[in-house]
């Protein structure tokens, strides 16, 4: 066996480290995704919320680039969403856990009896926290609400969805309201972990990838907009988050203060979605659409 000196030994080891080094490199660049591949979850939120929601979400995913999407359980159309969500099995669902019903003409209660959780005509409050533009008592946040009738009510909605849906993944919360106090942020995160629905998009280095346009210009203009937003994008995990749905008389209907072009604004992302140019982009640039059930199938 031929005798190495202990220079060429010790150039031999350094050597075999730094192979293993590299390799540890490469592995971890595969797994920040640092080799040019540019991966987009496109979540639409707030289907089961209307009728012109729910056949928006649905055209989203079928004719168009949304593969991800967040349904409201109290919601008067939620039904409607049920039958919906189990035609289309390949649409990811995550349950919105609802604890406000933020529009003026249009309501919704809780689940279960939680006294704590509604305001004094028994809907849920219009808005996480109090606001100067509308009337005293409509934040959920200043009503300071009893935990346990917040944890009553989030898992009469988690055991509703994953009793009528397929295709469940994962949790979020409608206006960040479930979520709005450490002692309610520590509660989602039990009941995500108790239920298996626990998808964190942050370890994989999620980033949000930006806007669609002004949701009062012309509907067909925000087309433009996510287009010219996905060609900017560089190799990594984003997100773009939003509300598909139709103009028609009843989204016209459902508005607050400060928000009055919902049926413009939700119309308009619906047309984003199911851009003809905006799939051309995706195709040119290779960009892989993908969803939350995506990483959890990974983690599993």
């Amino acid at each position: 066996m031929l005798k190495l000196k202990k220079t060429h030994y010790l150039l031999l080891i350094l050597t075999l480290l730094a192979v293993a080094l590299a390799s540890l490199g490469i592995a971890r660049a595969e797994d920040k995704n640092v080799d040019g591949e540019i991966r987009l979850i496109v979540r639409g939120d707030d289907i089961g919320c209307s009728h012109a929601a729910n056949i928006g979400c649905i055209k989203s995913y079928r004719e168009g680039i949304m593969r991800t999407v967040e349904v409201m359980v109290p919601c008067p159309w939620f039904e409607e969403a049920v039958k919906m969500l189990n035609e289309n099995p390949g649409l990811d669902v995550g349950i919105h856990l609802t604890l406000t019903s933020e529009w003026e003409n249009y309501k919704w209660r809780p689940l279960t009896y939680g006294p704590s959780l509604v305001d004094k005509d028994g809907y849920f409050f219009q808005n996480t926290r109090e606001w100067d533009k509308w009337p005293a008592g409509t934040g959920f946040f200043d009503a300071n609400p009893k935990i346990e009738e917040v944890e009553q009510e989030l898992r009469a909605q988690i055991e509703m969805a994953l009793k009528k849906i397929k295709n469940v993944s994962h949790i979020s919360a409608h206006m960040g309201t479930a979520t709005c106090r450490p002692d309610l942020a520590k509660l989602v995160k039990k009941l995500a972990k108790e239920y298996d629905l626990v998808v964190d998009l942050r370890a994989h280095g999620i980033q949000y990838a930006g806007g669609m346009g002004d949701g009062k210009a012309p509907p067909d203009s925000r087309a433009d907009a996510l287009a010219e937003t996905l060609e900017k994008l560089e190799p990594g995990l984003w997100m773009i988050v939003d509300h598909p749905g139709y103009d028609t008389p009843e989204m016209q209907a459902i508005t607050h203060k400060g928000y009055e072009h919902v049926a413009n604004d939700r119309d308009g992302v619906t047309r984003a979605f199911t851009s003809e140019k905006v799939k051309e982009v995706i195709k040119k640039r290779g960009i892989k659409l993908m969803s939350y059930g995506d990483f959890k199938k990974k983690a599993n």
